[in-house]
């Protein structure tokens, strides 16, 4: 399993961004083939999100939708400023 972990630092209106990320990303997320999970998250100044997926392909298939997206969608909330992009593999995990 492999996890992309995508970083903005100084964003505006993180809620508004987040509603997007999830409405209108999310779902293009999903039709990617090894599509595990989509999280978005806030720690106040800035905001990102976390995607799991199945395979490295798969995961660089869907950063690179996600990023197409961001620079169209999100260009109001971040400036220029792609995120900060972590992909690597899952080495363990553990849910409720």
């Amino acid at each position: 399993m492999y996890v992309v972990i995508r970083k903005f630092r100084n964003m505006r209106d993180i809620p508004e961004a987040a509603r997007r990320s999830i409405g209108e990303l999310g779902p293009m997320l999903q039709q990617v083939p090894g599509f595990r999970a989509y999280h978005v998250f806030s720690n106040g100044v800035g905001g990102g999100s976390v995607g799991l997926f199945e395979s490295r392909e798969a995961a660089e298939q869907a950063n690179e939708k996600a990023l197409l997206w961001i620079k169209d969608n999100l260009a109001d909330f971040s400036g220029s400023e792609l995120p900060e992009v972590t992909m690597a593999e899952v080495l363990g995990s553990l849910t409720a």
